[in-house]
């Protein structure tokens, strides 16, 4: 593993042991060449996962950005990381099981609003907002409203 600090090729293992979930492996690495600690995250992937965007184009599917915008629309909401983490591995585990090495992005947003809307209305919301792109007030306005009979809130 390259150190993130110096570059060098050659770290070595001081420690590694489960995530709380047996989802992954933590290794605490060492570089020899400049000293610096850092930490490394080994889990297992079943299939190679390449993401169609809706102009067709296609990118190597990756963990962390759906990571990444899950914990942009949870900011400063009270969901525990650790859940976010385990919703964001049932998704990776529901798309390499899926059969397809292919998945259109859309697909991709729609699971992680199924999955949001049982987290965390708000944050639905706010990545509903992003995927589907709204404009104004009046597109959220609409959104809510077809929200709340849904789930019988009002």
């Amino acid at each position: 593993m390259r150190c993130p600090f110096c570059g060098n090729d050659d770290t070595q293992v001081k420690d590694s042991r489960p995530t709380e979930d047996n989802s992954a492996i933590r290794r605490r690495r060492l570089c020899p060449g400049c000293g610096a600690r850092f930490t490394t995250f080994e889990r297992v992937q079943l299939r190679e996962l390449t993401v169609v965007k809706s102009n067709g184009q296609r990118e190597p599917f990756e963990r962390d950005k759906l990571l990444r915008s899950m914990r942009i629309a949870l900011r400063k909401r009270p969901v525990d990381a650790d859940r976010i983490d385990r919703v964001v591995n049932s998704l990776v585990r529901q798309l390499e099981s899926s059969g397809e090495s292919e998945i259109p992005s859309k697909q991709i947003g729609e699971m992680v609003m199924n999955h949001l809307l049982n987290l965390d209305q708000v944050a639905y919301v706010r990545y509903a907002s992003v995927y589907r792109d709204f404009r104004e007030a009046a597109d959220f306005n609409q959104f809510v409203e077809q929200l709340a009979p849904e789930h019988g809130h009002t």
